[in-house]
């Protein structure tokens, strides 16, 4: 059998190097790809944090957090799965998260200013319908929802992850399904705290940790969440997330600014591919988000053996899924 030397391996001519990670010549070069965006609104301009993974021309996916108030960082392990398949993608803090400006503005804190923003966004990284996949996480898919149903024209492709397409419904979900799963006396326990707006007590969080979140947040054990997850809960911002999704994990209720929202009606609107990612134990009812795939006029969903934060609990399944349907309408053949 015969070898190479070392010095013969080295004269051997590279294989053709991917250009994926090749920032050379890029205006975010030295910065690794970080961009502070500024957004214009009634309150003046602000800076949003986003940073660039990789390089494809025709395969770009930004990613909305959930919270309201979330941070990028619930998407920490995207990097494990999608610069494989030289598929890029942009992490994005939206106004008011840890990473960007933080205006502390409730009067901005609107659907209507949000889907401004991602607006401004797509126009400062050159997304449009040739590259642009809009992917929006919990409240973040609401925001993509609300997002398609005004501006779907430079929209490549829509993925709705984790989330319904309406507020009472999810609500009601939570309420009538996930609630009664729970231990009668945990669920007794965390209701009379709820009614007495208890919320700060620390026994409230203790309960919801342990017998609600890694039941239907993130199937693990505490101690065995991963630090990005970690992450997003430490940088996450109380304010804007109690004033728009309310105090309670059992749906969107008191004065909570998105508690009536719902855009099922509209649903058959949209009419660019889609992909909805359910999960079996998510928060979300998984039936209504495969309900949801055949209302849009060209959908597809995938329910993984995950919960809310699908990604980490069940990431085969949720990334098979993703990067199938992101290459289906790459290639022409979404079905």
């Amino acid at each position: 059998m015969m070898s190479c030397s070392e010095n013969e391996k080295k004269d051997l001519p590279n294989p053709e190097k991917s250009n994926y990670f090749d920032y050379s010549n890029s205006e975010d070069q030295t910065t690794g790809g970080i961009k502070m965006i500024p957004i214009e609104t009634s309150k003046g301009t602000f800076n949003v944090y986003t940073k660039r993974m990789g390089n494809n021309p025709t395969m770009r996916v930004l990613l909305l957090h959930g919270g309201p108030g979330g941070t990028h960082e619930e998407f920490g392990n995207f990097e494990g799965y999608l610069p494989n398949e030289e598929i890029e993608y942009i992490y994005y803090d939206q106004l008011d998260s840890y990473y960007s400006d933080k205006p502390n503005d409730s009067t901005l804190w609107t659907t209507e200013h949000f889907v401004e923003e991602v607006e401004q966004v797509r126009k400062a990284l050159n997304l449009n319908k040739d590259n642009f996949y809009l992917l929006g996480q919990s409240w973040g898919g609401i925001l993509a929802m609300e997002y398609a149903l005004k501006y779907q024209d430079n929209l490549k492709g829509l993925i709705i992850s984790n989330m319904m397409a309406s507020a009472p419904a999810y609500t009601k979900y939570a309420l009538e399904v996930l609630g009664p799963q729970m231990n009668p006396e945990v669920l007794r326990e965390i209701m009379e705290m709820e009614a007495n707006e208890d919320f700060d007590n620390p026994r409230y969080s203790e309960l919801l940790m342990n017998h609600y979140y890694t039941e239907h947040i993130m199937r693990m054990p505490l101690e065995k969440w991963p630090k990005s997850v970690n992450l997003l809960f430490e940088h996450l911002n109380p304010g804007i997330y109690v004033y728009m999704q309310g105090h309670s994990e059992f749906g969107m209720t008191g004065n909570a600014t998105l508690k009536d929202w719902d855009v099922s009606g509209r649903l058959k609107e949209i009419k660019v591919p889609a992909l909805m990612l359910g999960g079996k134990y998510d928060t979300m009812d998984p039936k209504y988000m495969e309900w949801m795939a055949t209302e849009v006029q060209k959908g597809r969903s995938v329910t993984t053996d995950g919960s809310h934060l699908s990604q980490f609990d069940d990431p085969e399944t949720y990334f098979k899924g993703l990067i199938k349907f992101i290459k289906d309408v790459d290639a022409g053949e979404f079905k």
